[in-house]
């Protein structure tokens, strides 16, 4: 059932495709996301904007 409101939505951007403009603004967003993992996981990314504690995380005690 999900592939077929895949196929409705294709279906209409087929028909009515989205601007250039919003195809460039969608575009830049994954690029500049990507451009972020990519400063993390190379360890480029400054050590100001790394939070101590990730949300979520619990301290275990001894």
């Amino acid at each position: 059932m999900n592939n077929l409101i895949w196929l409705i939505r294709a279906s209409r951007w087929a028909r009515n495709p989205p601007s250039a403009r919003t195809v460039k603004l969608v575009l830049g967003i994954i690029a500049l996301g990507l451009l972020l993992a990519g400063l993390e996981h190379f360890g480029l990314w400054p050590d100001w904007a790394t939070m101590e504690r990730p949300r979520g995380l619990q301290l275990q005690r001894p």
